[in-house]
């Protein structure tokens, strides 16, 4: 029986190949549409208060209580000495907020603006213990929200705008810089438009609509250093695995690191392991050292700044890779005689 031509069998193969490629492709794609349904779903499902740091204090027996009231996988108690270490723990960022006990009643310590879902249920709490007293519960909230923006609803939109500020100038400088030769010209823009773009966002939102406090320049100095982790990084992806790699990178920050930032509710309001995952993303630690930034004087700002300044290490390391692999191609092509 007489063999196919040579040319069938080539499209045979190619039509083969063709067809595990696009299974490959397919089956992708439903993964992420997964990960990103549990990233969205999931965590507002099983939201709530996970090992919240608050602290009590006051005579001994009461504090006796309100641990024993408070144990669990919600709370992580600390006692202190007095009403007035809790509170300096509370402005420090050291705690989410904590409960006074006295002869007269119940103080609660709450700072709306590092958490305002904690902070509520920190509320019920101490309403409800103060009502087993007999007693009222009085609420202190140490660090709000600004007045001209109570709810904190300009700083929670944050998240969007920090991402795109990442994905902008990645897409647009890769257009118009393009090669090797253009890949220190794209780095050195994402850099230069995360401090312009930083500047700006901050001024907006500390003078556009009074959503944040605290000092102009620090808060700015930590967007810019959010978008800079973001904008190298895809940066590093595009000039390594092309579009698709800015593509994937891109829909892992929005779709992942965005509903995951814990930007909107504070990270305690998120399960542990959603929570830590979405503090190691860029937008989460953005969030993180924004909040701290304007709202508690840059108390607690080391480790939010310290991961994402790693995001610009391996933003700059991608792009160095990326540099080397095109020049090994590039010397690698036979000159002419």
């Amino acid at each position: 029986m007489p063999s196919p031509p040579a040319s069938d069998v080539e499209t045979s193969t190619r039509a083969r190949g063709a067809g595990a490629k696009l299974v490959a492709v397919v089956l992708g794609m439903a993964a992420l549409v997964t990960v990103m349904l549990c990233a969205f779903a999931l965590p507002g499902v099983h939201g709530g208060p996970h090992d919240v740091p608050i602290g009590v204090a006051g005579p001994g027996q009461v504090t006796r209580a309100a641990e024993q009231k408070l144990a669990g996988d919600a709370w992580d108690v600390t006692v202190y000495d007095s009403p007035e270490a809790l509170e300096s723990a509370v402005r420090d960022r050291e705690i989410a907020g904590g409960l006074a006990a006295s002869s007269g009643g119940m103080d609660v310590y709450t700072a709306t603006a590092g958490g305002p879902m904690a902070a509520g249920a920190l509320t019920t709490v101490g309403d409800g213990l103060a009502a087993r007293q007999e007693a009222q519960a009085t609420v202190h909230d140490l660090v709000p929200f600004p007045e001209d923006d109570p709810r904190g609803a300009g700083f929670s939109s944050a998240a969007l705008p920090m991402i795109f500020g990442g994905v902008f100038p990645a897409v647009l400088l890769g257009r118009l810089f393009r090669g090797r030769k253009g890949l220190g010209l794209r780095s050195a823009g994402a850099l230069l438009f995360s401090l312009v773009a930083g500047a700006v966002v901050a001024a907006v939102l500390q003078y556009g609509t009074g959503s944040l406090d605290g000092g102009y320049w620090l808060t700015a100095l930590g967007l810019s250093l959010g978008m800079a982790a973001l904008s190298t990084t895809f940066v590093g992806l595009e000039a390594l695995f092309g579009f698709v790699g800015l593509g994937l990178g891109a829909a892992v920050m929005m779709f992942l690191g965005n509903p995951l930032s814990g930007l909107a509710t504070g990270p305690y309001w998120l399960p542990a392991g959603w929570a830590a995952l979405g503090q190691a993303l860029p937008p989460g630690a953005s969030g993180s050292l924004l909040r701290t930034n304007a709202f508690f004087d840059g108390a607690g700002a080391g480790a939010p700044a310290l991961v994402l300044a790693g995001w610009v290490v391996l933003g700059v390391v991608l792009v160095l890779v990326a540099r080397g692999r095109d020049r090994r191609g590039a010397d690698a092509l036979p000159t002419a005689g």
